[in-house]
């Protein structure tokens, strides 16, 4: 019922704004170029630019606009000269170099008031000066020579006489730069004009020569882009005097579709008056053999003043309603991300509360991610960089898949051959195929010196990567207060280090203790050996069958093996495959042992960063008297004040806007309870 009620009422503004289009004053050939209701349009006028002043635009809402487009030399500045009955700038090349607003308002002054704004400057000057200091404004604003820029200008032209308009100037379109031009400005002025006409909320004014083709012309192009109906598009087709032929036809076939169709105009020629050009353009659309054909609703200037005053009506009174929705839709956003953001703290007590909710929210957020697997508060498939359990396992298997497949895990690569080498030099007087134990260490150190570098690698991998983890979760519940994130970063990155070297050093010790006592309780071990050890006979026979001189054997649990070397050594033969079959049973061992040291070591230092180390180092680190304690969480972040800084003035802003409009849509609904 509220939302019927809301269309109801706003069906019933838009009605009453339409009752002030039907108040216009008959006949345009006699009537002033301003209309009657002007008194009524202005104040409506005066609340889109009151937005417009509040920059209203920066909060994402668009104003209803009236942009004039058209081709260099199309006789735009002519036209709206004659609408504003004042001089502007003209002249070769690109006379409007920014966005000109022009606010046309009509007043009963003797003496008529102009009034430029930029840059926060404001200029009153007179009909004699107007056009120096546009371009001097200009030239402020764009530089000097023939460049253009997208800093807007605004001319209040208060006069006797004129429409209460509001129209946005823009640069004219151009095809080839000039010299003192940069050489993209067609695409800059392009881009300019799609600013502009691309919101729903613009009307747009094309100016077109009638001398040219309107199916070839740049600005309808452009136009039809974003307006692919004409539903919102008006065009001027000027100098109708100097090309009157098939001009009719033109207009009247309307083959580029535009839905607020032509009005043909005389342009100002030379210093003519301003009552001269209205003498002229009347007498030549009543007594030109061709342009008198013309239907007189779409010729001359007091025509073309009276649509863009319909038209600006018209659309103006389809949008305030939306204007007021989303102006209550953005404020209320913005007041509840300011009751979202954190109060400011205002004793110890309330820092101290603070400090202790962040770090036991942190801990908690840490123990489910490192230790129990709950992934509930990152659920989404971009978090699972966050799922750290199952990554931590991911990388286990990928080092355990890495020790595995090694150069050095290898059993047939060289198969025997380093055996015998370390046999043979291991060679002293005893018993005959008695293997000292130190040639199986002296292989074993150097396997193990072959791949210690792979488990430093993988821890230091883990705590890099528990270091992004855990300052994501310290930096997500600090986020609210600067100082603090500074220290918890400090502190993390500091625990994080700790963590990582007694881990290095902890595999260190690993290594080096494998490299030193070859021991394991392991039946494995035995089982494996046994089952290797049993294939001994048949191997060493079909490598010493001179019948069959193969260079190949399949050793089975083993591999294919090259012994084509080995008929070199058959004395040592014996001892060199004892050897290598303790050497490939043993190092299973011994790369399962590493892999499960490493895996028990990290998931006790995790536990141990989660439980103890991690809070006590933020709490060392921010309680620390020398950099102000606790009492710095009293001192409100730069991106929280920042923010609040913002949001305060974006709501500010919004309920000025929001009293501007309700203001005028009550005036605009006592205009259909006086009807």
């Amino acid at each position: 019922m509220a939302s019927e009620k809301a269309a109801s009422t706003a069906n019933q503004r838009e009605d009453s704004l339409a009752l002030v289009l039907d108040e216009q004053p008959q006949p345009l050939a006699v009537a002033p170029i301003i209309s009657s209701y002007n008194e009524k349009i202005r104040p409506v006028l005066d609340a889109v630019e009151n937005l417009r002043r509040l920059n209203i635009a920066k909060e994402g809402i668009q104003l209803p606009t009236i942009v004039v487009v058209g081709d260099q030399s199309s006789g735009k500045s002519s036209v709206l000269e004659s609408l504003a009955g004042i001089s502007l700038p003209r002249g070769q090349g690109i006379c409007t170099r920014v966005p000109l607003i022009m606010r046309l308002q009509n007043h009963p002054l003797t003496k008529p008031e102009l009034i430029l704004e930029f840059n926060g400057e404001t200029i009153t000057t007179d009909e004699e000066h107007i056009s120096d200091e546009i371009n001097s404004a200009t030239e402020k604003l764009a530089g000097p020579g023939k460049g253009i820029s997208n800093n807007p200008l605004t001319l209040l032209v208060k006069k006797n006489g004129v429409p209460d308009l509001a129209m946005v100037d823009l640069p004219g379109i151009t095809r080839v730069a000039v010299h003192g031009q940069p050489e993209n400005i067609c695409d800059l002025v392009k881009d300019i004009i799609m600013e502009y006409i691309t919101p729903d909320e613009s009307i747009i004014l094309n100016f077109l020569c009638a001398s040219r083709d309107f199916t070839t012309n740049e600005s309808i192009k452009m136009s039809q882009t974003v307006d692919s109906n004409g539903l919102r598009t008006l065009d001027v087709v000027t100098k109708a005097d100097k090309s009157p032929e098939g001009l009719l036809e033109k207009v009247t076939a309307d083959d580029v579709k535009i839905g607020l169709g032509y009005v043909c105009v005389r342009n100002r020629i030379g210093e003519e008056s301003y009552e001269e050009v209205k003498k002229s353009e009347l007498k030549l659309f009543e007594s030109h053999p061709l342009l008198s054909k013309k239907d007189k609703s779409i010729v001359g200037i007091p025509v073309l003043a009276k649509k863009l005053v319909q038209v600006q009506a018209m659309i103006i009174s389809k949008t305030l309603p939306e204007i007021v929705k989303k102006i209550n839709e953005k404020l209320a956003n913005n007041l509840s991300e300011l009751d979202k953001l954190p109060a400011n703290l205002t004793s110890v007590a309330d820092a101290m509360s603070a400090f202790i909710h962040i770090i036991g929210l942190s801990n908690e957020y840490l123990k489910k991610i490192l230790l129990t697997g709950d992934f509930g508060e990152y659920p989404e498939e971009k978090d699972k960089h966050m799922h750290c359990t199952a990554r931590l396992v991911e990388m286990l298997d990928s080092c355990a898949s890495d020790l595995h497949n090694c150069p050095a895990s290898d059993p047939t690569k060289d198969f025997l051959m380093e055996e015998i080498k370390v046999l043979e030099e291991a060679k002293l007087i005893g018993l005959p195929n008695f293997m000292p134990r130190s040639v199986f260490l002296t292989i074993l150190q150097r396997k193990v010196t072959a791949i210690a570098h792979k488990p430093i690698d993988f821890v230091e991998k883990v705590w890099d990567y528990l270091e992004t983890v855990v300052i994501s979760v310290l930096m997500l519940h600090s986020g609210n207060y600067y100082q603090l994130q500074v220290s918890t970063r400090r502190a993390g990155k500091k625990v994080i280090a700790k963590k990582k070297e007694n881990s290095i050093k902890h595999v260190l010790e690993a290594i080096e203790m494998e490299k030193h006592t070859d021991y394991t309780c392991n039946p494995e071990y035995l089982q494996e050996y046994d089952k290797l050890i049993s294939r001994q006979d048949s191997f060493l026979n079909q490598v010493l069958d001179t019948t069959k001189n193969l260079s190949i054997v399949r050793l089975e649990g083993v591999g294919v093996i090259d012994v084509g070397y080995l008929r070199d050594h058959p004395n040592i033969l014996s001892q060199a495959f004892d050897l290598k079959v303790r050497m490939i049973a043993y190092w299973k061992i011994v790369q399962r042992r590493l892999i499960d040291c490493m895996a028990l070591h990290l998931r006790m230092s995790i536990k141990d960063l989660v439980d103890h180390e991690l809070e006590k180092e933020i709490c060392d680190d921010f309680m620390s008297p020398k950099d102000g304690g606790i009492e710095r969480l009293l001192e409100e972040s730069p991106s929280i004040s920042g923010k609040r800084e913002k949001l305060n003035r974006s709501v500010k802003v919004l309920r000025e806007s929001k009293e501007t409009v309700a203001n005028i849509l009550n005036r605009i609904g006592s205009y259909g309870d006086n009807s």
